[in-house]
């Protein structure tokens, strides 16, 4: 069986759970302008703290440390640190040049944590999600509201930056790809664009169901409007794109959970896919700060499991571990939506 029938027959089984925020645990560390340079960016003009990807080659340690403390709490799949790892994002602190490099360390770094648990677990298989974050630039809006026509990215150059992303994560070792923090859908549509050029390069198979790599998308409700900030609505979205064998489709991050709810159900009732849902630690604060504790976080994602919603549960800003620990308990006394994919293995 090989790792996307493995995943499949997972998600057949159980309820599995992604892990929570990698910059809200960064934060702990309180780190400074030295954390983030490696001896080659001694001397790199532009400030660098911040640029949370880059801890995958300045200080790996950290990452491999919130990466385990999400396996140990119960995560079968961790993410890579990789949100603004494409070249467009990384423009911004004058290391476009380093996002291969950036992409493949992220993904070997979670590679061997996830194996480090899987092996000393009892054979429970760990995963690695890629992620291909939504990037600081938008396809479908201007940013100049006295020219609505202006962009300040295009499909094509969206679409090359995510290539190389998605040659850096699968390079490292990912075994699933997820868009994510969808924002405006047309990026999305660029990323899935670029995962198909990259598949059918190295001839991988594009439906997860054949043994490709599994592709997650997940968006982002902006507001109580129920939209995206590029004005659609979840159902608009899904549609948007359903014309890629996805593994699943969920929405993450800007709401919390009790706010993500009647969206993830429009999913539920209409997604030919497993769907996911990793919201934030409830609504910020007047200080951006995210206050609600670990198990009133559990009692609100809790109301997604008993009405069998779910496939894929996690958390985005504001949770930690001990977030995902509750999460991950709740989660045991339940079944997954059913949505059934038939393996060669299983058949």
């Amino acid at each position: 069986m090989n790792r996307s029938e493995l995943l499949i027959s997972q998600a057949n089984k159980k309820i599995l759970i992604l892990d929570g925020a990698m910059g809200t645990m960064i934060q702990r560390y309180t780190l400074t302008e030295a954390d983030f340079r490696t001896p080659e960016l001694a001397q790199h003009p532009k400030p660098l703290k911040g640029n949370n990807d880059l801890l995958s080659l300045s200080r790996p340690d950290i990452i491999r440390a919130i990466h385990a403390a999400y396996l140990g709490v119960g995560a079968d799949i961790i993410e890579t640190n990789t949100f603004s790892g494409t070249s467009i994002a990384q423009e911004d602190y004058g290391l476009s040049d380093l996002a291969y490099e950036i992409n493949f360390q992220s993904a070997k770094i979670a590679r061997e944590v996830a194996d480090e648990f899987t092996a000393k677990n009892n054979g429970q298989p760990r995963f690695v999600a890629g992620a291909l974050g939504p990037t600081n630039r938008t396809a479908s809006i201007s940013p100049d509201v006295n020219d609505p026509g202006y962009r300040a990215i295009t499909f094509d150059q969206l679409a090359e930056a995510y290539k190389e992303q998605v040659k850096g994560l699968l390079d490292g070792g990912s075994d699933i790809l997820l868009v994510e923090t969808i924002f405006d859908t047309l990026n999305a549509k660029a990323a899935l664009f670029a995962i198909q050029e990259v598949f059918e390069e190295r001839n991988i198979p594009l439906n997860p169901e054949e043994g490709g790599i599994p592709i997650m998308i997940s968006g982002t409700i902006t507001d109580a409007s129920g939209r995206t900030l590029s004005g659609q609505t979840t159902e608009a979205f899904l549609i948007s794109i359903s014309h890629v064998p996805l593994f699943s489709v969920g929405l993450n991050c800007a709401l919390g959970a009790k706010e993500l709810r009647p969206y993830l159900k429009v999913l539920a009732d209409n997604a030919p896919f497993l769907v996911s849902a990793y919201p934030n630690a409830g609504l910020p604060n007047e200080f951006g700060q995210y206050d609600q504790g670990a198990s009133e976080m559990a009692g609100q994602v809790e109301e997604f499991l008993k009405d069998g919603l779910i496939n894929i549960l996690g958390g985005c800003c504001g949770t930690t571990p001990e977030h995902i620990a509750a999460i991950a308990k709740t989660a045991e006394k339940y079944t997954p939506r059913k949505l059934e994919f038939v393996t060669a293995g299983d058949e």
